[in-house]
């Protein structure tokens, strides 16, 4: 009777056990083929406490712990302090007014500046407002006094929103006071509104009319860390390779060619990236209600594109610096420089020209514009062409570094 091939495959590829102990010997039917090969990557995936951590817990946490941070979407009754030594019917009534904002609460009121300024070096206040004596009376003998209001900007979105506040009440209390004075002079609504303010504004915030920081910042943050997820699974699946001793088995597997054994170790990752990045783009988008003009085409062609152009880079950079630790280091540094880089938070056309030529080779980059382009303003594709061919190329950059990892593969001694 003639006896069937064996071949060896590493334990690790099956769960539960220890892949250092050796390799068990199973029969192998006909060609080594797709079946195999995916059977062990999802075996790893499963076997492997980390992978379920980075790739599905981790990001999980991440989109429910931004997104319910900044719920209320812009932040609320922000402690501020007042200085009232005028203390007149007037000065009161524009501490209510101002207590009346949505964003302030007016939590104390100090004696002197002195203890203002300590209660806001100790953090118990981000602003106060100080009405010195006389004020009143100056305002109505028309001799222009001055109110003074301070502000941290340490935590910039306090430190301006009260400033808004802030500046906007003592406006309110001198109109006040000229409105009077022109009711009594005999002045109607009318002539009364257009001499205190000759143009009227009318403001209208394009996208976002609700001005919500969970908007801005959630669309930005959350899959900028969903992308260093991806950069460092990628990086780190193709390194313990070598880490563990299974890189020759991995490559006799897929026969040797390094673009099957890559297509099978990355597509189980890849499937579950998608899903987890289309769970949280159902969530923002159809859940919490985000605004997203673009329509679902885009949402899906972004998400594709974002996922296999961080896939790419990751075992690009695995390729370039065929280390385990340098490439996930590598990967871990562009990603982080990612959320400077990208234009969210500070605009890239205002940075040094140097770094706005740096920000084209960050993926986070072309990920925003695209965002912002067609989903967020609704604008067709073709404006924003040269950030989805950025995409794609980071997507093929393996092609530029697949021979040197085959060579590290069947080649290199991991030394720890």
């Amino acid at each position: 009777m003639k006896k069937k091939k064996q071949h060896r495959i590493p334990l690790s590829s099956l769960p539960g056990r220890d892949h250092e102990r050796g390799f068990l010997s199973l029969p192998l039917r006909g060609n080594l083929g797709w079946a195999p090969l995916l059977r062990r990557e999802v075996s790893i995936l499963l076997s492997n406490p980390i992978y379920l951590t980075c790739m599905v817990l981790f990001p999980l946490f991440v989109i429910f712990f931004f997104t319910s941070m900044m719920d209320e979407g812009v932040p609320q009754d922000l402690p501020c302090g007042v200085v009232d030594n005028d203390n007149t019917p007037t000065t009161r009534a524009l501490i209510r007014k101002l207590d009346a904002f949505q964003s302030t609460d007016i939590v104390a009121r100090y004696s002197n500046v002195n203890e203002a300024r300590r209660a806001i070096q100790r953090g118990d206040i981000y602003a106060f407002l100080y009405i010195p004596q006389r004020t009143t009376a100056n305002l109505i003998g028309q001799r222009q006094p001055k109110i003074s209001f301070y502000y941290s900007n340490v935590t910039l979105v306090a430190g301006n929103m009260l400033f808004k506040d802030l500046k906007t009440i003592s406006t309110l209390g001198s109109a006040a006071v000229g409105a009077a004075k022109l009711q009594m002079l005999g002045k109607t609504d009318g002539e009364i509104r257009t001499f205190l303010q000759p143009i009227a504004i009318d403001l209208h915030a394009i996208g976002n009319p609700w001005m919500n920081y969970n908007i801005y910042l959630s669309s930005i943050m959350i899959p900028g860390i969903l992308v260093l997820f991806m950069f460092l699974i990628t990086a780190y699946s193709i390194g313990t390779e070598l880490k563990f001793g299974r890189a020759h088995d991995w490559m006799r597997l897929s026969g040797n060619n390094i673009f099957v054994a890559l297509t099978g170790k990355l597509l189980p990752q890849t499937l579950i990236f998608l899903t987890v990045f289309l769970g949280f783009q159902w969530y923002v988008y159809g859940h919490l209600g985000f605004p997203h003009p673009g329509g679902l085409p885009m949402i899906l062609l972004q998400t594709v594109l974002t996922v296999l152009s961080s896939q790419g880079f990751g075992v690009f950079m695995f390729g370039l610096v065929p280390s385990l630790r340098m490439s996930m280091s590598v990967c871990s540094l562009w990603a982080v420089v990612g959320f400077s880089a990208c234009g969210a938070t500070y605009p890239v056309f205002a940075m040094d020209d140097m770094l706005q030529s740096f920000s084209w080779l960050i993926p986070l980059r072309h990920y925003y514009m695209f965002y912002q382009i067609c989903i967020f303003n609704g604008y067709p594709l073709a404006d924003a062409w040269p950030y989805v061919v950025a995409l794609v190329a980071f997507a093929l950059l393996p092609m530029l570094t697949v021979r040197n990892i085959k060579r590290a593969m069947l080649e290199y001694v991991y030394i720890p």
